[in-house]
């Protein structure tokens, strides 16, 4: 039974701009068309400066998940989207909200409350940006017009995601955005030929740096491993290596045989992959911190004169200006979840990122849980999505408690082992510095992998379209 709280949204959700779901069968080349149309309108509006705009505080350790770039009309990028998911997901875990998936009306609900809370969220991220004071002193004129700024680019990344998920293009905005985002920044990290924050007269990307002191006849010691947010050699290497460990990991899988009751030479294998739930409880946990950090420096940046709450907001987080007139934290929750910037970091203050892993571990796990709950990857879930598609386990009877019980030898040791790793593998990212943060490099392997293989599957489907009709499409 739907709950009560989803129907609440009904006649909210007719009012937010919908895009509709094409009526026809939509070419591979169309799809596309649509996904790099969408793509380009990412990266422009990536480029354009918010109207209006002194300064910014620019907060690094999450723009990679958050897809979203300083001072431009992608600052608050796809935060609004991705915490609004966060939320719901909360409360469908909790047993707050209870929705049938398998409903068509019940997903089309749920769906539109999902863009109810993304709207909401981008007005508050908006109000909350404009409060804490991460664009500097602004008058009333100016505050207005980036607001409303936000508001519209906000939606317009909406849509272009609801665009792509529907049918228009490939994946979803969300995944597509935030592979841009990696894509950019770890060519940058790369061949980048800025100076460098720590030695002026070199080159900041560090193959860029290679090849500069090989013409100079410099040292490539000094390059393995370089203070603060320089790339190093030792970050190159990382990066390489979890990239391939990731492409390794996703062919990890147990296979269970499974056969179909009506076609009696059908035979085939579910995969139960060792990263079962993917990428998403590093989206999650990444999301969560930063959605900490926001809010504590709010707090702060508003109430830390106030001597009755400012015990409870140093919990939050407490904070202190630098010279360049930015806050950075000092003690509380918002000091602990912010990534470090390289190996020295971490050598300089190992409790402190000792911490910081430790958390980023456990709510990665806790994550994995969650989504194995509410996401229909649970094994009564997928047993009865089994038997309702005509498939059976050889050797059991076709019902769901034979299959469901197969499936939970498998599924839940795997999605807490694959969360477990999938944290370790980040934190060890961050550690050393890899490019693209270790959170960006999980992000962008999982979807690379989902993009090749939807990509394979409409080439397959436009190929042979009576498959698409076997498949239940």
């Amino acid at each position: 039974m739907t709950s009560r709280f989803l129907k609440a949204f009904q006649p909210v959700i007719q009012f937010i701009p919908e895009i509709k779901a094409p009526e026809r069968r939509v070419s591979f080349n169309e799809k596309l068309l649509w996904t790099a149309v969408a793509l380009i309108i990412y990266l422009v509006m990536s480029e354009i400066p918010l109207y209006g705009l002194g300064r910014g505080e620019d907060i690094l350790f999450y723009r990679v998940i958050f897809a979203s770039s300083k001072g431009t009309l992608m600052e608050l990028g796809i935060g609004p989207i991705v915490t609004a998911g966060l939320i719901l997901q909360l409360l469908a875990a909790s047993g707050f909200i209870s929705v049938d998936f398998s409903d068509p009306e019940d997903r089309s609900l749920f769906s539109g409350v999902s863009k109810v809370f993304s709207v909401i969220m981008t007005v508050v991220q908006a109000s909350a940006y404009l409060i804490g004071g991460f664009f500097g002193t602004l008058s009333a004129n100016q505050a207005v017009i980036i607001f409303i700024q936000l508001i519209i680019a906000g939606l317009i990344v909406l849509l272009l995601d609801e665009m792509i998920q529907k049918g228009w293009g490939i994946g979803s905005g969300i995944s597509l955005f935030i592979l841009a985002g990696v894509a950019q920044r770890i060519m940058l990290d790369c061949f980048s030929t800025m100076p460098s924050l720590s030695e002026p007269v070199k080159y900041r990307g560090i193959i860029s740096a290679m090849i500069q002191s090989l013409i100079t006849g410099g040292s490539l010691s000094s390059l393995f491993m370089r203070p603060g947010d320089d790339p190093s050699i030792l970050g190159l290497l990382l990066t390489v290596g979890i990239f391939l460990f990731c492409i390794y990991a996703q062919g990890v899988r147990v296979e269970i045989p499974i056969a179909h009751s009506r076609f009696r030479g059908f035979r085939g294998r579910y995969p139960i992959s060792l990263l079962y739930v993917s990428n998403l409880p590093v989206i999650f946990a990444s999301a969560l911190f930063g959605n900490i950090y926001v809010i504590s420096q709010i707090l702060w940046n508003n109430y830390h004169n106030n001597l009755s709450l400012s015990p409870w907001i140093s919990l939050f987080g407490d904070f202190e200006y630098t010279q360049s007139g930015s806050l950075q934290p000092r003690g509380g929750m918002a000091y602990y979840v912010v990534a470090p910037r390289g190996f020295m970091d971490v050598l300089g203050n190992p409790v402190r990122y000792a911490v910081y892993a430790v958390l980023l571990i456990f709510f990665c796990i806790v994550f994995s849980w969650v989504w194995l709950e509410v996401g229909g990857l649970d094994p009564k879930t997928v047993a009865r999505q089994l038997v309702d598609s005509g498939m059976q386990v050889p050797g059991f009877r076709r019902s769901e408690k034979p299959i469901e019980s197969i499936l939970k030898r498998y599924i839940p040791i795997v999605t807490l082992l694959g969360g477990l790793i999938v944290g370790l593998l980040a934190a060890l990212a961050d550690f050393f510095g890899a490019f693209g943060t270790g959170t960006g490099i999980l992000l962008s392997v999982g979807i690379i992998y989902q993009y090749y293989q939807q990509i394979m599957s409409e080439r397959i489907e436009e190929i042979y379209p009576g498959i698409r009709k076997f498949l239940g499409g």
